[in-house]
């Protein structure tokens, strides 16, 4: 009897607990029906960790496209249009994923579709965003990779969700959220009458804005492709945020209608302006005094101090040239260890080893010698409060494969020791990269010998800095307005 009875508390515990979990992203299947009640077909995808280093290390991708360590992007898994199907290689990478092989997350798109995500927003974290991207495009017979961001991100401090209704400020963590991403102003309006009339409040949902004046949008083989990414970074629970990984408190769908109308397409939105007027540049001086603080450390080796660059384009840039930009994000700047910033044009999944010559130039390898390190160092963009968030990422220069991210968590205060006697050390940081790193702090040990998942000693490799979203404007700091990081090569 108390076994019966045990068992029939546990079922409801668990109904219960199904019950919440289900209130606490609103009744979903009756924002479906009323969808299908409207005219539209509407077919539910899934949400996934992207993981670009398995994809690299099974063979499936050429590339771990530099892979951001610090946010494990979650996918929109979308399913095909009604009568169409998953392109074969871009199922087989939906099935590894553990995700339906009825599911993409390269996916193409009519201009009177939307696709749109109901559920929790990732749990409190330093920055997370929903961000579309350009993946490809067909020119003539060829067809190019862009991976280039179309617009601004609904990012954390713009986001409208149950905890900041109609942008007002409060809580944007774990709160209820629907973000419709379509061209279309009049499926807009559609899809938030029927989310409406099942009880989500118009002051939490959020247009992502397909800008098809500057799109081939539709179904056919020479129709451009899509991808929506979700980056949070630096969970303050890292448990919970494996949690949302895991299992995302969302859905997806793709909402198709069934009869056409004549198209309302948006206009290209209106972006956010980075820049704010306040630099880095007083810091130069002190930079400089830190750099000869590190060759004066460590005079007994041999030192190249790295080049500098801007390491990708903005979206809009890559579309009108028609290159791969790598996938970048209106809210952060990208650094790297090289003199150029990506230019070229590739086929999709591209081979990025048969690319980028300058990479190499010099090579840079990290041999297990005690005495071959890499020292990177700058200025902490997040103690001057032009970023949220900043990591600089070792990357082997054949995969493009981050094997860890140094965060300004990690760094601050690792330039007291250089600058004692200089009040703005709080603000510059000093990181060394070594193979043995022997208990001293401020250092990391890159692996080798696990494939993507470090760097072989014979492996060139380059540094990538990223510096995320300046709380005033909303979107990512000016790069008129950082002063660059920096790397020495000591042997």
């Amino acid at each position: 009897m108390r076994l019966r009875m045990l068992i029939v508390v546990a079922f409801i515990m668990l109904a219960g607990t199904a019950l919440a979990e289900n209130a606490d992203i609103g009744d979903v299947e009756a924002f479906r029906q009323a969808l299908e009640q409207d005219g539209f077909t509407v077919q539910e995808g899934d949400l996934g960790f992207f993981d670009l280093i398995k994809l690299y290390d099974l063979g499936v991708l050429p590339s771990a496209y530099g892979n951001n360590p610090s946010t494990r992007y979650l996918a929109y898994f979308v399913p095909p249009a009604p009568g169409y199907q998953v392109d074969e290689r871009v199922s087989q990478i939906a099935g590894l994923l553990g995700k339906s092989l009825n599911s993409a997350a390269i996916w193409k798109i009519r201009p009177d579709e939307a696709v749109v995500f109901v559920g929790r927003t990732p749990p409190e974290c330093r920055y997370f965003s929903y961000d579309h991207y350009l993946l490809s495009r067909t020119y003539g017979n060829e067809t190019r990779w862009l991976f280039a961001n179309l617009a601004d991100t609904v990012n954390n401090l713009v986001v409208r969700t149950e905890g900041t209704p109609d942008w007002q400020s409060g809580d944007p963590y774990n709160q209820t959220t629907v973000v419709v991403t379509t061209a279309d102003k009049g499926i807009d309006q559609r899809i938030r009458a029927a989310a409406q009339s099942v009880g989500y409040s118009d002051d939490i949902i959020n247009t992502q804005v397909l800008p098809s004046s500057m799109l081939n949008m539709g179904l056919e083989d020479d129709s451009d492709s899509f991808a929506i990414f979700i980056r949070p970074a630096l969970y303050n629970d890292k448990q919970a945020g494996d949690g949302y990984l895991n299992n995302t408190p969302a859905t997806v769908f793709r909402v198709t209608p069934n009869e056409s109308a004549e198209l309302d397409p948006y206009d290209y939105p209106e972006l956010r302006v980075r820049g704010t007027g306040t630099t880095e540049f007083d810091l130069i001086d002190d930079l400089e005094e830190l750099r000869i603080a590190i060759l004066d450390k460590y005079s007994g080796l041999n030192a190249t101090e790295l080049p500098t660059s801007m390491a990708v384009p903005v979206g809009s840039d890559a579309i009108q040239r028609g290159i791969d930009a790598v996938g970048p994000d209106n809210d952060a700047c990208y650094l790297w260890s090289a003199d150029q910033t990506v230019s070229s044009k590739t086929p999709p999944f591209p081979d990025l080893s048969q690319y980028y010559g300058f990479l190499r130039d010099p090579e840079v390898t990290l041999g297990n010698d005690a005495n071959e390190f890499i020292i990177v160092y700058g200025v902490n963009h997040v103690a001057t409060g032009k970023a949220t968030y900043s990591n600089f990422v070792p990357y082997g220069a054949d995969a493009w494969n981050g094997v860890t991210a140094i965060t300004d968590a990690d760094f601050t205060g690792s330039a007291d020791e250089y600058l004692p006697d200089d009040p703005n050390a709080k603000y510059l940081y000093v990181y060394k990269l070594s193979r043995s790193c022997e208990g001293e702090p401020y250092c990391y040990e890159v692996p080798y010998g696990v494939g993507g998942y470090g760097i072989d000693l014979d492996q060139p490799l380059f540094i990538a800095w990223r510096i995320y979203l300046e709380e005033s404007t909303k979107t990512g700091p000016s790069y008129t307005e950082i002063v660059y990081d920096r790397a020495v090569k000591f042997e």
